[in-house]
């Protein structure tokens, strides 16, 4: 990343400078004799969160919104509303239902289109474990004459007990859960021809028996079908044409090779009036997540030239619409190019010069029309709670549809603070958030509370509203504790280099630039440096534990939620990725379990886990407990008897009840 990010940031983010190092924007104390915020409220209330406001298109013409409590239609071109109408099913929709896939038309007749007739196969359903951007299994040709629909074997992965206690003397469910190194699913995609009743399953399978088959992708004309295959490794990949009438490949358009990862998580994006031209997007060209214009052929040129993550939009043939962190990594603005003489080919075409289209300091969310004259822009920053405008695709406002008020005004809100951190290679700068107590007062000396998280497709910092704070922070800070979140390379919207960084070795680089961060808070001088505390769930639960472990001179308290302890035991597709194959990378399985840290515990740890988590099972926490007795270790534990990996509801209410008292009792 250059150095320049930094600078863009200042001016980006209408900056407010102080005595504390890195600070780029700050939201002041609100009402500071105002309500303090209860357990319920912190948790449950929806009311105190202006980024639930939305609008949506319905077509070209008229927008969804949320009006006087409930939805209703707003006109474009007249400004009137009208309440919402339901909209008629489908003739013919797909489900999978008892693994097993059926269509439905529009009386409600089912009609199996692949039944399963063992309960090591599944029909339609999600595969891979939502990894690749995967996030269903049923996929209509634009003419709705084919479905196309993952078939997941899974007859070779073990399976794993999930205790249910509230049968009359227990059972136990049993769930596949593929482990690293261990046997995994098989995956193919059938195709169902709806006039022939038909199906033939597309022969992709390029890297034998586990290979895996994500972002599925029609041709607009549905003569032609596209999967990205992906070896096991995840590090060598083919987008690959495929014919939908017989399942043969067609052709393979490119391919790419990483000796860390290569990781597709979008479909093609085709150009509209062509069948053959589409957009790809990929990080592992150029360095960053950009788009490039393709064709079936193999031609392949960079559309979006720009050392930043962009996300595509939508496009009308002429312009390319994307979202793109250039600005800032913090923020997220809409951009668009125009592309000319496509029709001579992806070679000959020529593109314009991109023109940004928002303005706003803050994080844009945008929605294009239908025919990509309109976008509806929603924003917010770390001062502004939600605005909602319509606005022309070349920039210019049209009308405002929503300004909201700030919820957190008779609320004890205390200071906010956005801020950067140099990553512990000095490479990079790592954004913080930091809230401060009620009543602050700078000759007085605080305790700090780091909430983590750090892994992969996560960004903790954002110049939204309240910039992405969790209220639970705010929870805390109102009761007297300092609260710190910082994301650290191996975290998105950065880069790949700045991603990878974390290859082989989760926890190393990512607690690295923690320190730094918990340093830049020691060097404060309200901070206390005997009481500071970390925080944090799944794989911050496992940065939480391996910060307490590796730096007890620092952390004095520690609660993990759900924590991976060894990555042996994770899934599969999400480990494989990041630690490689536990039989190629025994150093950095070794290196990184948390099983050879429980002797290294000092400070007071509180381990919760949801009893039933089928994502982290619970093998992770009890052989760390269990570790922590042979050495004669003292460690507090807290399961949830019937909770999965995100505890809901009342649970959570007593969950960060839970965590909060354990701060107040020890920190």
């Amino acid at each position: 990343m250059k150095k320049m990010t930094f600078v863009i940031g200042l001016l980006c983010l209408g900056m407010t400078l102080s005595a504390q190092p890195g600070i780029i924007s700050t939201r002041p104390a609100n009402n500071q004799d105002g309500k303090i915020l209860t357990m319920e409220e912190t948790i449950l209330s929806r009311e105190l969160s202006p980024a639930n406001l939305s609008a949506r298109w319905a077509d070209s013409d008229e927008i969804l919104m949320h009006k006087d409590g409930k939805w209703q239609y707003w006109n474009i071109a007249t400004g009137e509303y009208s309440d919402y109408k339901a909209v008629p099913a489908k003739k013919l929709h797909a489900i999978s239902k008892n693994q097993s896939l059926y269509l439905i038309d529009k009386e409600g007749n089912e009609k199996v289109i692949a039944k399963s007739t063992c309960s090591n196969i599944t029909y339609g359903d999600i595969v891979s474990r939502n990894e690749f951007g995967i996030s269903g299994g049923i996929f209509w040709s634009p003419d709705s004459t084919k479905v196309a629909f993952y078939r997941k074997d899974e007859t070779k992965v073990t399976s794993f007990p999930l205790l249910d206690i509230t049968t009359r003397t227990g059972s136990l469910k049993e769930i596949k859960y593929p482990m690293a190194g261990m046997d995994s699913e098989n995956v193919q995609l059938g195709i169902y021809d709806i006039a022939t009743g038909e199906t033939v399953y597309a022969k992709a399978d390029d890297f034998g028996y586990d290979t895996y088959l994500t972002n599925i992708t029609w041709s607009p004309d549905a003569k032609k079908l596209y999967i990205i295959v992906l070896d096991r490794s995840q590090k060598h990949l083919k987008l690959n044409e495929y014919c939908p009438e017989t399942g043969n490949c067609l052709n393979t358009i490119l391919t790419e090779d990483n000796d860390k990862y290569v990781e597709p998580v979008d479909p093609l994006y085709f150009i509209k009036g062509f069948n053959n031209i589409f957009l790809y997007r990929t990080a592992n060209i150029d360095g960053y997540r950009n788009l490039y214009l393709c064709d079936n052929s193999g031609n392949i040129r960079r559309l979006t030239a720009v050392d930043a993550d962009v996300q595509y939009v939508a496009n009308d043939g002429k312009y390319i619409y994307y979202t793109s962190a250039e600005v800032s990594p913090v923020e997220n603005h809409l951009f668009r190019i125009e592309i000319k003489n496509l029709k001579k080919g992806v070679v000959k075409a020529s593109f314009g010069k991109p023109q940004r289209l928002t303005f706003e300091e803050g994080w844009h969310d945008v929605q294009l029309s239908p025919d990509c004259k309109h976008f509806i822009d929603s924003y917010s920053s770390l001062s502004v709670p939600r605005v909602i405008n319509l606005c022309k695709t070349d920039g210019k406002k049209v009308s405002n549809l929503l300004t909201a008020e700030d919820p957190t005004l008779d609320y004890a809100y205390t200071e906010i603070s956005l801020g950067t951190i140099k990553s512990a290679d000095g490479q990079y700068d790592n954004y913080y958030r930091l809230i401060k107590p009620k009543d602050f007062d700078p000759s007085k000396k605080y305790p700090v509370i780091v909430y983590v998280y750090g892994g992969p497709h996560s960004q903790m910092v954002q110049n939204t509203y309240l910039g992405l704070l969790r209220r639970w922070e705010m929870y805390m800070a109102q009761r007297g504790y300092l609260v710190y979140v910082q994301d650290n390379r191996g975290t998105e919207n950065r880069g790949l280099a700045f991603e990878q960084a974390i290859h082989g070795q989760c926890g190393q680089a990512e607690m690295a630039d923690q320190i730094e961060g918990v340093k830049m808070l020691m060097d404060l001088p309200y901070v206390d440096k005997d009481r500071i505390g970390v925080h944090g769930w799944s794989y911050g639960g496992f940065m939480t534990i391996s910060l307490i472990t590796n730096y007890p001179e620092i952390f004095k308290v520690a609660v993990a939620g759900g924590p991976v302890i060894d990555w042996k035991w994770y899934e599969v597709m999400y480990g494989e990725r990041y630690m490689d194959n536990p039989a190629t990378n025994p150093e950095g399985y070794a290196k990184t379990s948390l099983i050879n840290k429980a002797k290294d515990l000092k400070g007071k740890l509180l381990i919760c886990q949801g009893a039933i988590d089928p994502v982290v099972v619970w093998e992770h926490s009890l052989s760390f407990i269990r570790e922590c007795i042979k050495n004669n270790v003292q460690v507090d534990y807290f399961p949830y008897p019937c909770a999965e990996h995100n505890v809901m509801g009342k649970d959570r209410v007593h969950l960060h009840d839970k965590i909060s008292m354990y701060f107040e009792d020890y920190l």
